[in-house]
C-alpha cells in the first residue's frame, strides 16, 4: 500500500495467550507475532506497543513538517552569508 511505503505502517499491537501479535491498521497485510514466557508479558508489551503517543505532539513537531524547517534553516544560513537581516522572531 502506497500509504505504509511513504509513511510506514500503522501498527496496532494486541496480545492472544501468551503471544503478542501485531498488524498494520491501514490494512496492507503487514503482521507478526512474538511469544513470550507468560501471557502476562506478551500484554505488559502489547500494551506499551499499542500507543499512538498524540498526547505530546503539540509539544514536538510530526516527521511531516521536517523538509519545511529544514528548508527555513537553510534560508536563515544563507541569508546571514549574505549579510541580510534574520527575520523578526515569532512573539517579539
Amino acid at each position: 500500500m502506497l500509504r505504509c511505503r511513504l509513511l510506514g505502517h500503522r501498527y496496532r499491537f494486541l496480545n492472544e495467550g501468551d503471544t503478542m501479535v501485531w498488524h498494520c491498521a491501514r490494512e496492507c497485510g503487514a503482521k507478526g507475532s512474538k511469544r513470550y514466557p507468560t501471557p502476562q508479558d506478551a500484554e505488559r508489551y502489547a500494551r506499551a506497543f499499542d500507543r499512538e503517543d498524540l498526547a505530546d505532539l503539540g509539544r514536538r513537531a510530526p516527521l511531516g513538517l521536517l523538509p519545511l524547517r529544514l528548508v527555513r534553516a537553510w534560508r536563515l544560513r544563507h541569508r546571514k552569508r549574505a549579510g541580510g537581516a534574520s527575520p523578526p522572531r515569532e512573539g517579539s
